[in-house]
């Protein structure tokens, strides 16, 4: 079973709440944290995270998230102090990997203080979720609707490793593309041999399935 973490997402805006989304759909455990009640409402509709309604940057309400219970925050506020305090505070309460939002070129001490960056010229959710998650498994587009190309490197123990595509069933909404380095495209007699990374476009819906299938 793929390895499953327990996020804090700071902020519920568009970048937020699609990055609360990418990691539900990786099988993670998200708690959210949304100072505004109508945001806070609507990202609960979406049953992606557990909701705590107010100010990530206040210590008491970052407590209520239990950042000694887990092992990554994304601070994604549209405001990069805010986020940088959110980060300095969650490291105060535990051990746990810290990536933050910036507003433009990061500044060059941030990598002493901080494990991730996201800069606002390239940001996305994939980006975010990137550099959470981290290992074996990289967001690379995002193509319309559901459908997502994911980089995926072989798990040594996987279902999947040394076996060739005819061999196994991937579930349907999947699809492996081509390896990582553009060589080959997918057929029949590709092997996926443990350490080298495919692409992979897959729906929402049976990422999980292909994640446990290539990761073990």
């Amino acid at each position: 079973m793929t390895e499953s973490l327990r996020v804090i997402v700071a902020g519920g805006g568009t970048v937020g709440l699609r990055t609360a989304e990418l990691l539900d759909d990786r099988g993670h455990d998200v708690v959210l944290i949304e100072r505004d009640p109508d945001r806070s409402e609507r990202v609960a509709a979406e049953y992606v995270a557990s909701i705590i309604e107010g100010d990530a940057a206040r210590p008491a309400v970052l407590r209520q998230a239990q950042p000694d219970r887990c092992d990554a925050i994304a601070a994604v506020t549209d405001d990069e102090a805010t986020n940088f305090a959110v980060c300095m505070a969650a490291q105060r309460m535990a051990d746990l990997h810290t990536v933050m939002r910036i507003d433009g070129d990061p500044d060059e001490l941030y990598p002493q203080y901080v494990d991730g960056v996201v800069s606002t010229a390239s940001l996305t959710a994939r980006a975010t979720v990137n550099e959470v998650v981290g290992g074996g498994v990289r967001s690379i587009e995002e193509v319309g609707g559901r459908v997502e190309i994911l980089e995926v490197e072989i798990a040594e123990d996987a279902p999947a490793a040394g076996k060739s595509l005819a061999e196994i069933r991937l579930p349907q909404g999947s699809l492996i593309i081509v390896d990582a380095d553009g060589d080959r495209i997918g057929g029949p007699e590709t092997v996926l041999e443990p350490g080298e990374r495919f692409l992979v476009a897959v729906e929402e819906a049976v990422t999980d399935e292909v994640m446990n299938l290539l990761r073990g």
